[in-house]
């Protein structure tokens, strides 16, 4: 299995759009999307310097236009078969859902820019901003630290690395008595990003995005939340749009990534962040960034040349579920087994001590989607681990 990740806000880099004209109808492409939001997206992501296009409003529509074009010439729904799993960090699940096939590509592109426009005026209302916290022995020990400060985790990016988000005060004075192992490093953004900061942009978002529509994922698609597989066309919008002002945990999306058996990672330009926390926390897996079209061949071949285990391979009257999570399985009561279901139907639930530390236990409700489907678990690498958490024969 090979997986595709997209980069988030602080990946941007002035002039990283122009190694990409050079491709075939790329140029046409952002000029459209630039249309499309009312920026000019080819000037900024070519002669535009630093500070313009750190503007949180700008930064996201930019980052979801060239990762989006620039899939586009990766051909997965031709080279890749069952054996992709696409993630995002931050504004990059909006193109993740873009790359899974959730969202149309100009959808993505609008909903970035509207997020990053509401997002730059929730900031406005109060002075937040944001720190990495980077050591520390124990990641939940640092987490419950930062929640001590009056802060939130924002980011668990894994590799030792958790950004704290709030009032500039608290986090002045969390620097001044850091947990022990650590040093804080401010960053340059405009303020305290998936946290309760952003519920202005929340609501405005949610409003945004009832109209639009979503599509069942074609690959796995891993959120943010909590790392596990978005089920279904229902949750693709209303998880995007809960993103804002929930922390990402891109600890537990590399985890997923782990007991998948993931065994090579792409990420799309602007690249480099989420390879380099891949190297850490995903030892032994070839990885990948794309910085130019010169790293196109090179893609096509990882994607080409994994095992494409897909459902017409085996046809089996029944399909194994899998669940995201691990836990313990309750069976609802109105499901026999050997039972016809048809998709959508409740399975049970999954209880679950996946989450922040000291939270209780929660329940994931399984049901049957052609995402979590697998002909045969033993057919996907890594797959059977995962079939401990759940294993449930449902008719084809």
């Amino acid at each position: 299995m090979i997986a595709l990740l997209a980069p988030g806000q602080g990946a941007q880099t002035p002039g990283m759009f122009t190694p990409w004209l050079e491709l075939a109808g790329v140029e046409q492409q952002l000029a459209e999307y630039g249309k499309l939001v009312d920026l000019d997206l080819i000037r900024l992501g070519t002669t535009a310097d630093a500070d313009e296009i750190k503007d949180t409003a700008v930064t996201q529509p930019l980052i979801v236009a060239l990762g989006v074009v620039v899939a586009d010439h990766l051909g997965l729904r031709a080279n890749a078969g069952g054996s992709v799993v696409v993630a995002g960090h931050s504004i990059g699940e909006l193109t993740a859902a873009a790359l899974a096939g959730a969202l149309a590509p100009d959808v993505a592109v609008a909903l970035a820019a509207r997020r990053g426009a509401e997002m730059a005026a929730a900031c406005a209302l109060v002075p937040t901003g944001m720190s990495a916290v980077l050591g520390g022995a124990d990641a939940d020990e640092v987490a419950a630290l930062i929640e001590v400060a009056d802060l939130t985790p924002a980011n668990r990016n894994g590799a030792g690395q958790i950004v704290a988000a709030g009032t500039r005060d608290a986090l002045a004075a969390f620097a001044e008595n850091p947990p022990p192992g650590t040093r804080v490093r401010p960053l340059a953004v405009a303020g305290a990003f998936h946290t309760h900061f952003m519920g202005p942009a929340e609501d405005a978002l949610r409003a945004y995005a009832a109209p639009l529509t979503a599509a069942d994922p074609l690959f796995l698609l891993l959120s943010n939340a909590d790392g596990t597989a978005v089920p279904d066309e229902s949750e693709v919008l209303p998880r995007l749009v809960r993103q804002v002002t929930r922390p990402v945990r891109w600890d537990l999306c590399q985890q997923t990534l782990r007991d998948l058996g993931a065994t090579a990672a792409i990420e799309l330009p602007p690249a480099g962040t989420l390879v380099g926390l891949a190297k850490r926390e995903l030892p032994g897996i070839d990885l990948l960034a794309m910085k130019s079209p010169q790293d196109l061949p090179k893609a096509l071949e990882m994607i080409s040349s994994r095992p494409q285990h897909g459902q017409g391979e085996h046809t089996p009257d029944f399909h194994v579920v899998v669940t995201p999570v691990k836990g313990i399985f309750t069976r609802a009561a109105t499901v026999d087994e050997g039972a016809e279901i048809t998709r959508g139907t409740l399975l049970g639930t999954v209880r679950t001590n996946r989450g922040r530390r000291g939270s209780s236990p929660r329940a994931v409700r399984i049901s049957p989607t052609r995402f979590e489907r697998f002909a045969s678990a033993t057919n996907v690498p890594g797959q059977s681990r995962r079939c401990r958490s759940l294993k449930a024969a449902c008719s084809s």
